[in-house]
Parts: structure tokens; C-alpha cells; sequence
């Protein structure tokens, strides 16, 4: 089994085809989070109106959405955006719509608990300098909070690369998606396993020390 892994990761074919399913494991991974995260700014605000009809809309979204399987979803929008406005955008552009619209669901809460975890006293103490609701958030309350909300937002980053593996059942370029083409072309099934998980397993550990060492020079800073 050592000699067919070291013979995989040797050639240059596979160790293309592998090397470039890491690449759109993580080029995914960062755009969901990216826009993920802009949406997930909107639901959270949403979420904290004090306007019923869109506090019940944004709760409405995340509630839906942390509640079905993702696998459900990204069928959803793959076949469902394929019948509402045709066959015309390309599949992996569904594929992306539905993982930001499932990770915007679970920034919201990041982002909710986030904001609500600033003590109270700096609200009472922005209004009473007479600050507008748009200048009390962007320069006293959010300056605070992303300290609350960054480390989260590095976890669903880790989060997002273990769940691009979805994709591959739409053969959306992933490192899933490397290991059935390699295990198709030479049917070393367990050894192409081992390969990707050994990538998975870099890359999330790596990103779960950075995560770390950002949070600590965060509370260093507080």
C-alpha cells in the first residue's frame, strides 16, 4: 500500500489531478465564506430589527436553513436554479449559491452572538454622546465585536473545506472529486482515501493553528 501511495503522489498526472482538487477545495471554501459572510451580516442585522416583519423573515432564513441537510439544498439550487431561469449558468455557480446561502445561515448567529456580546454599557454610553444608530455600530460597537466574531469566522472556513466534499457528487473540481478520478483510472481506491485525507488533514489543521495563534494575539490586544 506505501509503494501505491508513493506511486500515486510520484506522477505527475495524478499529483496534478490532486494538487489541483486541493486548490478548488480551498479557492471554494474562501469565496463561500467571503460572500457568505456579507449575507450573514445582513441576515444578523435582520435578525436584531426591531421591525417584526424582518426579524420573522431573517429567523425565518436561518431557522430553514440550519434546519435541512445541506446536501438537500445544494440539490436545491442546482436543479431548482437550473428550471427557474435555465441550463445557461454553469453548475458550479449553483453549487457556490447554495454553500454561501447555507454558511450566511450560521455567520448570522456568529455574527448575532458577536454583536450582543458587547456589554451593554457601550450602547447606553454611544447614545448618550448622542452617536447616530449607524455611527454607534461601525465605530463603537463592530470594532468590538469582529474580536468576538473573527476566530468563529476562521472555524467556518475549516468548517467549509470539510464540506465542499459534497460537491464532488456534482463533480465540482474538489479534492473528492481528485480521488474518484484517480481511483477510476487506476482503482487504488484506499490509497487515493489516504492521499486526500492526508490533504484535508493539513489543510484544517493548519488553519485551526493560525485560527489559534490569531486568537491569542486578539486577546493579547483586548
Amino acid at each position: 500500500m506505501i509503494d501505491n501511495i508513493f506511486n500515486l503522489l510520484s506522477n505527475p498526472t495524478y499529483l496534478k489531478v490532486f494538487l489541483d482538487g486541493a486548490w478548488g477545495t480551498l479557492w471554494i471554501s474562501a469565496v463561500v465564506v467571503l460572500f457568505g459572510t456579507a449575507l450573514g451580516g445582513i441576515v444578523a442585522l435582520g435578525k436584531m430589527s426591531k421591525i417584526k416583519v424582518i426579524n420573522m423573515i431573517a429567523s425565518g432564513y436561518v431557522e430553514i436553513l440550519r434546519g435541512t441537510p445541506i446536501l438537500l439544498q445544494l440539490y436545491f439550487f442546482n436543479y431548482g436554479g437550473g428550471q427557474l431561469i435555465g441550463h445557461s449558468v454553469p453548475e458550479i455557480y449553483w453549487i457556490i449559491i447554495a454553500l454561501v446561502v447555507n454558511s450566511s445561515a450560521y455567520v448570522a448567529e456568529v455574527i448575532r452572538s458577536g454583536i450582543q456580546a458587547v456589554d451593554r454599557g457601550q450602547f447606553e454610553a454611544a447614545k448618550s454622546l448622542g452617536l447616530s444608530n449607524k455611527h454607534m455600530m461601525t465605530k463603537v460597537i463592530l470594532p468590538q465585536a469582529i474580536k468576538n466574531i473573527l476566530p468563529a469566522l476562521g472555524n467556518e472556513f475549516i468548517t467549509m473545506i470539510k464540506e465542499t466534499s459534497l460537491a464532488s457528487i456534482f463533480f465540482i473540481t474538489s479534492l473528492m472529486t481528485a480521488e474518484s478520478i484517480v481511483t477510476a483510472a487506476t482503482t487504488l481506491k484506499i490509497e487515493s482515501l489516504i492521499i486526500v485525507g492526508v490533504i484535508y488533514f493539513v489543510l484544517t489543521f493548519s488553519l485551526s493553528k493560525a485560527v489559534q495563534y490569531f486568537e491569542r494575539r486578539l486577546d493579547h490586544n483586548a
